[in-house]
């Protein structure tokens, strides 16, 4: 890792964008370092680079190959010790979790939709923090996951280790996934899942095979399987298909961009409820990011790698910024889903 952070150090120092990640299962470490402060976009996602896009609101960055230098290097390292002392969220924000979780059950009985995504922001007081250090924690102990380091002086430092694969292209065929449902790994096979789980993995299912069925063919699920990310548990379906024309693909990815996974169904109306209700903007979380136009690990041209960006945190001057959601439907339970989230803040608090 010597190049890369060389690199990284330089980058740093000048304040210059850069975005380094690992995909999953993978000992490369792929850097895109870019030479100058403008925010670049891609408007057909035909472009070849690296892009980092927002929930909803937001500006959307691009990393082009051509205002880029992109490095590879070996994961090869020692991990910095670290200790982090975990605490409980207050009471208060307990509440409010379950406040907000109530008025979404209410909504989907009122029929506003049929399943919504709402999470929190937790902010943690970090001294003497070595983003680094973190980073190099996170590669190592999520070696199954997407993970990534983001810097832009326009839009901050954001860090992650992302389990869900949002599209992945290879010429004209396309894969995907439905993932819903959390629970904390006991040591327990075969897995047990609740009536809610399985509804709400469906309902994700059916809409990203409805997306996919308007612009490929041979549309194909597998059937619900046990999925583990860290020391947590998913249900989760494999979805591929062909592309009809090449310029389907951009259509496929605005039609699952945010999934009931990360937004609910309806989308519109559980979007709205979002940012409605939820009290903070979620700026790149529930966002995706990936390779566009080309695999970097391989050079392979016509392929794209794209991810949800959950399992994040955006770091700040000694403090960092988790965010923690869950799929609510008209059988969750309000405490039930804030200890969800509490889980779920193991995977970064780990690193600290």
């Amino acid at each position: 890792m010597k190049t890369i952070i060389k690199y990284l150090e330089q980058h740093l120092g000048e304040s210059l964008p850069f975005v380094l990640y690992a995909k999953p299962n993978s000992s490369n470490l792929i850097g895109f370092f870019q030479q100058d402060y403008s925010i670049h976009q891609t408007t057909d996602f035909l472009d070849r680079g690296f892009v980092f896009a927002p929930f909803d609101a937001g500006q959307q960055v691009f990393f082009p190959e051509h205002a880029c230098e992109i490095i590879k290097d070996t994961l090869d390292f020692e991990v910095p010790s670290g200790q982090f002392e975990d605490f409980v969220p207050t009471q208060t924000v307990k509440e409010a979790h379950e406040a907000l979780v109530q008025k979404g059950i209410d909504a989907i009985k009122a029929g506003t939709f049929h399943k919504v995504v709402l999470s929190r922001r937790e902010d943690i007081p970090v001294a003497d923090l070595n983003f680094l250090a973190m980073y190099q924690r996170l590669l190592q102990t999520y070696p199954t996951a997407f993970r990534y380091c983001f810097f832009h002086p326009q839009i901050g430092l954001w860090m992650g280790a992302t389990p869900e694969q949002l599209l992945k292209k290879d010429g004209q065929h396309i894969a995907t996934v439905s993932l819903a449902g959390t629970q904390v790994d006991q040591g327990i096979t075969p897995t047990v899942w609740g009536t809610k789980e399985q509804e709400e993995q469906q309902i994700v299912t059916d809409f990203i095979t409805k997306a996919l069925d308007a612009h490929c063919t041979q549309v194909q699920a597998t059937a619900p399987h046990t999925a583990k990310a860290g020391s947590l548990l998913h249900l989760k379906s494999e979805i591929q298909g062909v592309l009809k024309t090449p310029e389907d693909f951009v259509a496929v990815l605005k039609a699952l961009h945010p999934t009931p996974a990360l937004c609910g169904l309806p989308k519109a109306a559980a979007r709205d409820f979002i940012n409605a209700e939820e009290g903070y903007p979620r700026e790149y979380y529930a966002g995706f990011l990936g390779e566009l136009n080309r695999n970097y690990e391989n050079q392979e041209p016509e392929t794209a790698d794209l991810y949800v960006n959950l399992r994040c945190v955006q770091l700040k001057y000694n403090a960092v910024q988790l965010y923690l959601g869950g799929g609510i439907t008209a059988d969750s339970h309000p405490t039930a889903e804030f200890w969800e989230t509490v889980n779920k803040s193991q995977t970064i608090k780990k690193i600290l």
